[in-house]
């Protein structure tokens, strides 16, 4: 990838924040241009680092192609951690903006090239201010959010060792710029997958007494399912059974062997992440059955729910209003919103917080996160930049209003 010009040293000080958040703007269009999907972020890791070196900040690789980095290790207060993901998504980019992507069929639909960016930035404001910090800061950029389990294989590898809390964010377009959440409790919802195999037995549609349909048992397994949150789970719980997919490929005339369908849950409770699961088996067991059907059922787990903890939340909320003003929160969004994402991980290791920042300024950032005519706000990141800062302790950028950013 191109250089861009986060350094220290003669030539741009990295004090000046004008500079920094130039750099900001093209490392992440940069990024956006050369897009990688979990687990094959050579490219971004090694810009990453490039870019950490030119800093002067000591880092270290951390499951593969994430990179911890750390300033002030030696300050005596509280040790914190700052994540991003660095990841991107199998979409291919429909815009056409002069940094769209040069790898067909990936591009960052989800807004981490600016999360790194904006880590980044705040490397550079921390550490030409490394002095001043009161504790040690840790920096985490994260591969493989997007499904890939990142933050469980960073944690691993020790990505949160001397760790006393974790924050993050993400860019959200269904907010409007200029507000944010960030509760006490559950943020995010967990999710998981499933899939099921109706077997039965094919034949001529015109005798369809001599087969056992599984196309017919899967539209009732599909409805059946849709009983689960309406009947069965409590209002007061919010959580979403979804079929996505159903395939029984066959001919005009032809009754398949098998279909199948496959699907999603999503959970705020956390411990209603069994009982939905064995609700799913139970349910496609039984209506396979009642149509001369065998169902086998796989269930996968993925993320749990994102769950910040009340006095991380209240910190960052604090930091959040110092810098977008004291009507900053967004009341008109429900939480937890039922997307998902690993910073779970973290979340269940260590007290911390995440929150989701507005995007939608009316300038085109209205297109929801995996959507192919995404992009990220970059008037975002001198705002996140100063949200960090003040969560690390460190001396303030210069604040402006959002609007103005």
């Amino acid at each position: 990838m191109e250089d861009v010009a986060f350094k220290t040293g003669s030539g741009a000080a990295a004090s000046d924040w004008a500079v920094i958040q130039k750099a900001s703007v093209d490392f992440r269009r940069n990024l956006h241009r050369r897009p990688e999907l979990p687990w094959q972020e050579i490219e971004t890791a090694a810009t990453i680092r490039a870019s950490l070196d030119r800093l002067g900040i000591p880092w270290r690789v951390c499951a593969g192609t994430g990179t911890v980095a750390r300033i002030a290790p030696l300050a005596p207060g509280r040790h914190i951690g700052l994540r991003a993901d660095i990841d991107a998504l199998p979409i291919h980019e429909a815009s056409s903006h002069a940094h769209v992507s040069t790898h067909d069929g990936c591009m960052h639909a989800c807004g981490h090239d600016g999360h790194s960016a904006a880590l980044m930035s705040t490397a550079a404001w921390l550490k030409a201010h490394e002095a001043a910090l009161p504790g040690p800061v840790t920096l985490i950029f994260q591969p493989a959010e997007e499904g890939g389990h990142g933050a469980k294989k960073m944690i691993e590898d020790g990505a949160l060792e001397g760790l006393d809390a974790i924050f993050g964010w993400h860019n959200w377009p269904a907010i409007p710029f200029g507000k944010a959440v960030c509760p006490d409790g559950a943020v995010m919802a967990g999710n998981g997958t499933f899939r099921i195999l109706l077997k039965g037995s094919g034949g001529h549609a015109s005798q369809p007494e001599n087969t056992r349909d599984p196309v017919l048992a899967a539209a009732a397994v599909t409805m059946a399912l849709q009983q689960i949150i309406s009947r069965r789970i409590t209002p007061q719980n919010a959580a979403v059974v979804s079929v996505t997919s159903i395939d029984a490929p066959s001919g005009e005339t032809v009754i398949p062997d098998s279909a199948r369908l496959a699907g999603s849950i999503r959970i705020a409770n956390p411990s209603d992440r069994a009982r939905i699961d064995a609700m799913i088996t139970e349910i496609a067991t039984a209506q396979a059955a009642a149509y001369g059907v065998e169902a086998a059922i796989e269930l996968f787990p993925r993320y749990d729910a994102t769950i910040n903890d009340a006095n991380a939340a209240e910190t960052m909320r604090a930091a959040i209003a110092a810098d977008l003003g004291n009507d900053w929160l967004h009341e008109e969004l429900p939480v937890p919103i039922m997307a998902s994402e690993d910073f779970s991980y973290y979340l269940k290791e260590l007290p911390g917080a995440f929150a989701l920042i507005g995007a939608d300024d009316g300038n085109g950032h209205h297109e929801p996160c995996h959507s192919p005519r995404y992009d990220f706000n970059d008037r975002l990141l001198p705002i996140v930049t100063r949200i960090y800062a003040r969560l690390a302790g460190a001396p303030l950028p210069p604040q402006s209003t959002s609007q103005q950013d």
